[in-house]
């Protein structure tokens, strides 16, 4: 038997309003391919329309009247279009973002380049940004496909 009586009311799924400004935690959802490392085992996930391998991440806001609300989004993290010198573009973007919530969450200066702020920046794996918790401005973006509804959006770290 179950009592849903002391169950909390059902949330709204209406999407976070466009340009908030709310302290979220990142957790990484495995999607079953290797990274790099040991550390990233089953870590990354394949498109399915490209060679590009993803981080598959979920951001919840922590603090204010937006509390456990949570939005998703991926990141490149290797293929899809390279530059002049085979680098993954996506992975340039997503290699930024990502030292932009170490950033915030340590309280680096981002024009910091001594060595104890460097040190900070490297990871073991890209498991360890797994529960970072930062400062981040959401969006919404509108959907391109009909049979999809808009959907909330890491706009940038602050």
């Amino acid at each position: 038997m179950y009592d849903m009586n002391d169950a909390e009311p059902q949330r709204s799924s209406d999407l976070i309003p466009d340009g908030t400004f709310a302290k979220v935690t990142m957790a990484i959802r495995k999607g079953g391919v290797d990274g790099a490392g040991e550390i990233d085992k089953g870590l990354l996930k394949a498109s399915q329309s490209s060679d590009a391998m993803m981080l598959d991440c979920e951001f919840t806001v922590t603090e204010g009247p937006l509390i456990r609300r949570k939005f998703w989004q991926m990141f490149t993290v290797q293929g899809g279009k390279v530059d002049e010198n085979g680098v993954s573009i996506a992975w340039k973007i997503s290699k930024s973002t990502f030292r932009a919530m170490i950033d915030s969450a340590l309280g680096l200066d981002p024009q910091d380049m001594g060595e104890a702020a460097k040190q900070k920046r490297v990871l073991r794996g890209l498991a360890d940004l797994s529960g970072i918790a930062f400062v981040a401005k959401i969006r919404i973006e509108a959907s391109e496909d009909s049979r999809y509804g808009d959907q909330n959006r890491l706009d940038r770290v602050v």
